[in-house]
């Protein structure tokens, strides 16, 4: 059963002013419930914060509904348990003046970058009940990212040396979204990150997921070079990226 995305008033309002989701149950054919929230605009250590009070939670309720946290990051860059300060190309000063900090997790991964106009999802949910190994659960994530991606008329796919998806132009792969995740008690969080209509220069402060010579691309980057705009300025076109993403995650799981 597809989720309808509520940017209702219920949970306050976000850093940006924009208003916060209400939490909405939708029926898992006897499995409980699915929750999926809406944060809005959140900084990223307030965002992990949340995602590892669920885990706890649902660690002490094995029988509790699984969330998905649907939400953007100010700017800040995120190392996984692969490290990723080595491939930071500027240096702390050049980060504090435009007000970017770098934050230790402990997804998978390396080096990445978050910023308004790219859409994160955080699925916590438990894998043993839902009967899905880790490698399938990534492969869900990937699609339901491609398949957004398709509702935009952008065609994206995978590529064996790198989980996420990526896009060909011209004959150069350039990556669009990307997945890392972190599994406790079979439970897992962190989860995906799909650029939207973000800026990808601090993009290029980085050997992105510790890879050089990779660029990255957006869902209105490759909009513009097909010429065609598909309504994705502003908080409009991320919102309609958002109900599109959570509706075909809806419908994988």
């Amino acid at each position: 059963m597809p989720v309808r995305l509520n940017n209702g008033s219920a949970k306050g309002r976000a850093t940006n002013g924009r208003p916060m989701g209400s939490v909405f149950k939708t029926p898992r054919g006897g499995q409980g419930c699915r929750r999926v929230q809406d944060l809005g605009l959140m900084d990223y250590g307030t965002a992990f914060v949340l995602q590892k009070k669920i885990v706890a939670q649902k660690v002490d309720d094995p029988h509790g509904a699984d969330v998905i946290l649907v939400v953007e990051h100010p700017a800040v860059f995120t190392l996984g348990r692969r490290g990723g300060r080595e491939n930071l190309m500027v240096d702390d000063a050049f980060l504090e003046t435009r007000g970017i900090c770098v934050i230790e997790t402990g997804r998978g991964g390396n080096i990445t970058f978050h910023g308004p106009g790219q859409v994160v999802v955080y699925p916590i949910m438990d894998l043993a009940r839902a009967k899905i190994g880790v490698a399938d659960f990534v492969h869900t994530l990937e699609q339901a990212m491609i398949d957004t991606c398709l509702d935009f008329d952008v065609r994206a796919g995978r590529n064996s040396k790198n989980h996420g998806i990526w896009v060909t132009s011209q004959g150069v792969q350039k990556k669009i979204g990307s997945v890392g995740l972190a599994i406790h008690h079979n439970i897992s969080f962190h989860g995906l990150a799909l650029n939207v209509n973000l800026d990808l220069a601090p993009f290029s402060w980085i050997n992105p997921c510790g890879m050089t010579d990779v660029s990255m691309t957006s869902i209105q980057r490759e909009c513009i070079g097909q010429e065609k705009s598909n309504g994705l300025d502003g908080s409009t076109g991320l919102d309609r990226a958002k109900h599109r993403l959570v509706h075909h995650l809806e419908t994988l799981f």
